[in-house]
């Protein structure tokens, strides 16, 4: 595609970081830090906790970077919850930087690239997640690092980051598979709208076979294992996550994972990305957004998939937003911005940091299901430990769970009341059993009774799965059941009892 050699000049020139959007991306960081020890561990990672006892280039799930970093943090801080979650703070302080970064290279200055971070640093996709240990953060951070290095790299002409983008892409790549989304949406935005030379420059195909060589251990484990991401994949398209949404609403939730009141300023960038002449060269990164939406409709993927390319729309939306405040009345517009920010900022905070007691934070979990998910688990293994008691003192027991959090909390809190690691057929855990055979009676965490019924032996309700906070999450309300023993030896019934989602 031809492009005007005065839009090319333009759209050249330096980029540096403003020390103001490194502050702001400090405060997020010191924020994410002060609240990591509020509610309790997610569902998530006590299994990454699980899993980085178990070390492999795949999972059913996921990738092995998240249970590496959750090995070493627990080798460092055993038990640590604030050690756990510490990697995730700085990521999401990084994806603030990030996205002022990206509002200078998309023709911003200081003041449009300081706009940017803020609107980043309150928007609640990027508070919860860095909040959290979780693939999440760092998918949001590969995609805000993806985008930014191609805009550089296609602003400068610098060639040799195409390598970088590469790298950056195979990393992420071996946390989960959604990169390659990315990658895909941005080659079909090229054919799009150009500039259809980058096809044809050998740096971008060096850096793609960058990441296809870090990413196929992953590819290998997953076609030896039956490509099970897949099956996960078809689960949470049903509906099978805690964070499912229907699909008609993977667009409209982006709006409220960016902050509602804020959303203009996004959208704007992505208006700007299709009609601005001086990022003409940089519009397949619109087309990729768009591409995207419509795939993740299509295919009932999590409203967060499509989130990684927000911090690109802000920065695209910051020049205008600029802009804005140096038309009329600019103290009534610079009041109105500012509090929208702050009323961002209060929104964020409640949603995805635990600044409310859990006894209050009902209608958060209401909201933000995902926060109901770290509320509740010693509960819940002081509810298996009273079962565990009512066995005769030292005899020997099987405690099978109907998920990976009921198993990973069992294996987090159990020991110190005395219980035997956790099994379960879900996901990563399925691969970690049977349990061994010896007829041991089994309590049965969370199974529905068609369930017990079908693989269990003389079942008997136990005890109810509650949480002193008094909070309903996906836990509340479940049986703990204690049964004689499996129908059958366990290596018999396991192929059954695995499942992935």
């Amino acid at each position: 595609m031809w492009v005007p050699r005065r839009l090319v000049g333009a759209f050249r020139g330096p980029r540096a970081v403003d020390v103001g959007v490194l502050l702001i991306g400090v405060a997020v960081v010191v924020a994410l830090v002060a609240t990591a020890w509020g509610y309790g561990y997610h569902r998530d990672e006590l299994y990454f906790l699980a899993a980085g006892q178990h070390l492999a280039w795949a999972y059913p799930d996921q990738g092995p970077l998240v249970p590496v970093l959750a090995r070493a943090m627990s080798a460092i801080a055993p038990g640590s919850l604030i050690a756990l979650r510490l990697p995730s703070a700085p990521a999401a302080g990084a994806i603030v930087v990030f996205t002022g970064l990206l509002a200078g290279e998309l023709r911003g200055g200081r003041r449009a690239q300081r706009l940017a971070a803020a609107v980043a640093a309150v928007a609640v996709i990027v508070l919860f997640t860095g909040h959290l240990l979780s693939t999440s953060t760092f998918d949001l951070l590969v995609w805000s690092a993806t985008s930014c290095l191609v805009v550089r790299a296609v602003r400068t002409g610098a060639d040799r980051l195409w390598l970088l983008v590469g790298a950056v892409l195979g990393v992420g790549l071996l946390n989960n598979p959604l990169p390659a989304f990315l990658a895909a949406g941005m080659l079909a935005g090229l054919m799009i709208s150009g500039p259809r030379r980058l096809l044809r420059n050998r740096h971008v195909w060096l850096g793609a076979a960058i990441a296809l060589a870090l990413w196929s251990p992953w590819l290998v484990w997953q076609g030896a294992h039956g490509w099970p991401q897949l099956a996960v994949a078809g689960s949470i398209a049903a509906g099978g996550s805690t964070s499912s949404t229907p699909w008609w609403q993977v667009v409209p939730f982006q709006v409220l994972l960016a902050g509602p009141v804020l959303a203009p300023i996004w959208i704007a960038g992505l208006v700007r990305l299709f009609r601005d002449p001086a990022l003409r060269p940089v519009r397949f990164t619109g087309w990729a957004w768009v591409l995207l939406a419509v795939t993740f409709t299509a295919t009932g993927g999590k409203p967060y998939y499509l989130a990684g390319l927000l911090p690109l729309l802000i920065g695209a939306g910051a020049a205008p937003l600029d802009g804005w405040l140096t038309g009329g009345r600019r103290r009534v517009r610079a009041a109105v911005l500012a509090g929208a920010l702050a009323i961002s900022a209060a929104a964020g905070a409640v949603i995805a940091l635990p600044v409310l007691p859990a006894r209050d934070a009902a209608p958060v979990v209401a909201v933000n299901p995902d926060v109901g998910e770290t509320i509740g688990w010693p509960d819940l293994v002081a509810a298996v430990a009273r079962a565990r008691q009512r066995q005769p003192p030292g005899a020997p027991v099987v405690i099978f769970t109907a998920n990976y959090g009921e198993a990973g909390a069992v294996d987090r809190y159990g020991p110190a009341v005395g219980l035997p690691p956790a099994y379960s057929g879900h996901n990563a855990y399925g691969l970690w059993g049977p349990p061994p055979d010896g007829g041991a009676p089994v309590i049965a965490v969370g199974l529905p009774p068609s369930v017990l019924a079908a693989y269990f032996r003389d079942c008997a309700p136990a005890e109810r799965i509650d949480n002193s906070a008094g909070i309903d999450n996906d836990e509340r309300g479940r049986t703990i059941a204690v049964c004689a023993g499996p129908r059958g030896s366990w290596a018999a019934i396991w192929p059954a009892l695995r499942h992935v989602g």
